[in-house]
């Protein structure tokens, strides 16, 4: 697949003349904080592009739901669709039938299981997920080793939804990371899914504190679930300047939670560049215009240092 910049897409879809989309878009929760952040990025793009009008939908995570929104979408019609899936490993039957039905399909944020195989008129935007973990697994070991902790600290991973190549591509990266640096000698002592809420992760990370082994890192694939982390340990009464926590997303109570000195470091991952990226692709191809099949919106390390750059940008 081959990296195009957004200002490519931009330029494809703005050089083009003024039609009339209709694009149906099916989200995978309206719950989940970074997909109620894709979705308003929808709207604000959608506002922006003359003659382009959305047609939202929430599946609920539930892949069922979700395909009957895009039967629905198919059978009303739409020019196009926009999707964010409840389950990765859903994509080649949607694929198929979009395909069957002539409709431009873009996948969004989350990595479809077909995207190397995607039929024409399709695309994937998104974010390389092992950037993330990596960046994320990089500035924590320079931390462990500013405490002299490289080589024998603790270390616990909250997953995402096992169902999303994003859970898994942000954990092995992690792991992956540690393993061939500085901090090789780390251990990863447990590793669950708390489906990238922050209740669940809350959960999980009281559970660990209760099993009383010392928790020196932990890993978490967005920053709810790393809010749910740091909110365990406050209830516990374990000070946050002992242990490290790392999300992903730079959503703003991420940052509140930097600024608080809670939360060490988190990736921004740039919901406004996804959504108007995937606007744009969507309505591209609805006028019938070819673009690559994989539109990447890269990862960005922050921490205390520049937090202030990304204050208003999730």
């Amino acid at each position: 697949m081959k990296h195009v910049c957004l200002a490519a897409v931009l330029a494809a879809l703005m050089g083009s003349a003024a039609s009339a989309e209709t694009i149906g878009v099916s989200m995978q929760s309206f719950d989940n904080n970074f997909q109620t952040l894709l979705r308003q990025g929808l709207d604000a793009r959608a506002a922006e592009v003359s003659g382009v009008s959305l047609q939202i939908e929430d599946a609920q995570t539930d892949i069922s739901k979700q395909r009957s929104q895009v039967d629905n979408f198919i059978a009303s019609g739409v020019d196009a669709i926009i999707m964010t899936l409840a389950d990765t490993s859903a994509a080649p039957g949607i694929s198929q039938a979009a395909e069957k039905a002539g409709i431009p399909l873009v996948y969004l944020n989350l990595q479809p299981d077909n995207v190397d195989k995607l039929p024409a008129k399709q695309a994937y935007v998104g974010s390389k997920e092992t950037d993330s973990g990596r960046l994320g697994a990089e500035a924590a070991c320079e931390l462990l080793k500013a405490k002299g902790k490289a080589s024998d600290a603790q270390v616990y991973i909250l997953m995402g939804d096992l169902a999303h190549q994003a859970s898994r591509d942000r954990t092995s990266s992690v792991k992956e990371t540690l393993a061939a640096g500085d901090c090789k000698g780390v251990t990863i002592a447990d590793e669950q899914s708390a489906a990238w809420t922050r209740t669940t992760a809350m959960d999980l990370t009281t559970n660990w504190i209760t099993a009383g082994r010392p928790i020196d890192v932990i890993f978490a694939n967005n920053d709810e679930m790393a809010i749910g982390a740091i909110q365990a340990l406050k209830a516990a009464g374990i000070s946050m300047d002992d242990v490290i926590i790392v999300g992903i997303d730079a959503t703003q109570d991420a940052l509140a939670a930097m600024a608080a000195g809670d939360l060490d470091v988190t990736v921004f991952q740039n919901a406004k560049g996804q959504s108007a990226s995937a606007v744009d692709a969507a309505a591209a191809l609805a006028q019938g215009k070819s673009i690559e099949k994989a539109v990447w919106v890269p990862f960005e390390l922050v921490t205390p240092k520049n937090m202030a750059e990304y204050a208003h940008q999730n």
